[in-house]
């Protein structure tokens, strides 16, 4: 295996890094990637927002909420449920699934989630997020 270098993002580093709109209307702040293994970013939602419905191609996430509250519907081989998402809540998205994820109108702020997408997201990809039919109406552009 290739030797990956060193890599530190500092709290100020991190907001000085550029913000990207996800295909599902998440905001979406990339922090680090290991070439070829996984890569870590922040996603945020405003309070009340409703992403689009998506699965995803070749790629699969683990969430880490920090901030915020919401909830998060997936369907995977004809399961289907909604988990409430809080600080302090984990949840995976395998791939494959179909997913939508809502912050809470009243809560504390917006909602933030810690992710690990593996592999890394494929820069320039329009069909990795496919589009799919969700539990709610997407409020985001």
């Amino acid at each position: 295996m290739d030797e990956q270098p060193f890599r530190t993002v500092e709290p100020a580093d991190a907001e000085a890094l550029p913000v990207v709109i996800a295909p599902d209307g998440a905001i979406v702040r990339p922090l680090l990637a290991l070439d070829g293994l996984g890569s870590l970013a922040v996603f945020e939602l405003a309070p009340g927002a409703v992403t689009r419905a998506v699965s995803h191609a070749t790629v699969q996430e683990l969430w880490h909420v920090t901030d915020g509250r919401g909830r998060l519907w997936r369907r995977q081989s004809g399961r289907e449920e909604v988990v409430e998402l809080s600080a302090g809540t984990s949840v995976s998205v395998p791939l494959g699934t179909a997913f939508q994820f809502r912050a809470d109108e009243d809560g504390p702020g917006p909602l933030r989630i810690v992710a690990i997408t593996m592999p890394p997201w494929p820069d320039g990809s329009s069909t990795e997020a496919r589009p799919e039919q969700g539990a709610w109406h997407p409020t985001v552009e």
